[in-house]
């Protein structure tokens, strides 16, 4: 049994551990930090994502059993699960098994978009607003995914990360959540949903609103896939999400009539955080430089474009601030605000429900269930990302040509340095080493 807190951030190191979707940070790093609360993220923050509801409705015990690890890692002597208050048996589920514990409770969230952004479920949670530009550890949380958690208890029993679950639905014929290894393609793991059912789908690889076209369906399954949607070539998403950023900044010059609604419904905005779409489109519109500091507002946007849902007029300020943004991060351009700030109070006035969200989006015929189910076939080749994570890339620890079983690591992480490393997810052979990528075939060809 792992008790100790070295014990278990080393366990969590060492499978590979990292936030089951977003940036793929590594979780041992968070595990090393002192907290007061961890919260389990539960929201299914994401239109159409299944992963967290079916996780905790069929792995209840190993996601309280993750929670109650780190836990234990960070000192924190309450541990909370975020999950949607709709879900009223699967709220009902967690209590029961939280009996006996009274340092675990459920916090109910409200059904809006993005209940699940970190610094919104903090709030929503403990009443604490992270300051701009920080985490929630500065106010005394560690936030986790629930599948994180399910890893996190299976580093303990001494299995390294292997595995992803995804929810693949849209536009395919029996939309489910799946349990796959990592580096199959994005066709296969379509294809465990019957495949799609329009000509020449859009897949966006993240979901609705904070995903991006899958440039291929041959790219590999990696740590931070979590939701598949596939999408017919003509909808109105597929569309947007292809048009190009000449296109979005030049109809928002040619529009944008500064109501102040994008900013308005941003949600780090309604914490009192100094982004505002609105202004950064005027900013645009005046020829100020995209590098410019009046930019530096772009840097608190957490990508959920809420404000592209806001915008009555169809622009998309959400991509014009995510584009300002990665141009000063490439520029060097840090951040000059980190303020302790506090929220407006109309924030909870401008929430977006999810049901006028998916209906807004077009996705209605789409919101189905997902089940988990199982997948009764193997893999005989991966491909597998040295990437997969934030902080630096593993480097190969295996030569083509080596032998390797499930488990096995195949590129480990330079010491001290900020990384995850990746272990084989299927049985066979190492067959090529590429500067991005370590690629295996099985020990025969399934599928």
């Amino acid at each position: 049994t792992v008790q100790h807190a070295e014990e278990i951030v080393t366990a969590v190191q060492q499978a590979g551990v990292t936030g089951a979707g977003g940036a793929g940070f590594p979780t041992f790093f968070k595990l090393k930090s002192r907290a007061e609360v961890v919260i389990a993220n539960g929201a299914e923050c994401e239109p159409l994502t299944h992963v967290d509801k079916e996780l905790l409705h069929h792995h209840t015990t190993e996601v309280i059993s993750g929670l109650k690890a780190v836990m234990a890692a960070t000192g924190a002597p309450k541990g909370v699960i975020g999950v949607k208050g709709k879900y009223t048996d699967l709220v009902a589920k967690l209590r029961i098994a939280m009996a006996g514990s009274p340092e675990l409770s459920v916090a109910e969230l409200g059904n809006f978009y993005p209940a699940g952004d970190e610094q919104v479920l903090v709030y929503d949670v403990t009443g604490r607003v992270v300051p701009e530009g920080g985490l929630p550890l500065n106010v005394g949380c560690v936030v986790q995914n629930i599948e994180t958690l399910v890893n996190v208890a299976a580093a303990l029993e001494g299995k390294p990360v292997t595995t992803k679950y995804i929810t693949v639905i849209g536009a395919v014929r029996n939309p489910v959540t799946v349990r796959v290894p990592l580096g199959i393609t994005l066709k296969q793991v379509i294809d465990l949903a019957g495949g799609v059912t329009v000509p020449d789908p859009v897949v966006l690889n993240g979901g609705a609103m904070m995903g991006e076209v899958a440039g291929s369906l041959d790219a590999p399954v990696t740590k931070r896939t979590k939701i598949l949607l596939v999408l017919p070539n003509e909808h109105q998403l597929s569309v947007r999400r292809r048009t190009s950023r000449e296109v979005f900044d030049t109809h928002a010059i040619a529009a944008c009539d500064q109501c102040y609604m994008c900013t308005d419904f941003c949600p780090r905005h309604a914490q009192g955080h100094a982004i505002q779409p609105h202004k950064l489109i005027l900013l645009l519109a005046s020829g100020v430089p995209m590098t410019d500091a009046q930019m530096a507002g772009a840097l608190l946007c957490c990508e959920c474009r809420t404000c592209n849902y806001a915008c009555p007029v169809h622009l998309a300020p959400g991509d014009i601030a995510l584009n300002i943004k990665r141009d000063l991060v490439k520029a060097g351009i840090k951040n000059p605000y980190h303020r302790q700030t506090e929220v407006s109070s109309t924030r909870d006035y401008r929430r977006v429900p999810m049901y006028r969200l998916i209906n807004r989006l077009g996705l209605e015929k789409f919101d189905v269930e997902a089940p988990l189910t199982p997948v009764d076939r193997s893999y005989g080749r991966v491909t597998l990302l040295l990437r997969q994570h934030a902080g630096v890339a593993a480097q190969p620890a295996v030569s083509v040509g080596q032998a390797v079983d499930v488990g096995d690591i195949v590129a480990s992480i330079p010491e001290g340095a900020l990384g995850a490393p990746v272990h084989a997810s299927i049985a066979g052979t190492v067959v090529e080493i590429r500067a991005d990528a370590i690629l295996i075939e099985g020990v025969r060809h399934v599928a």
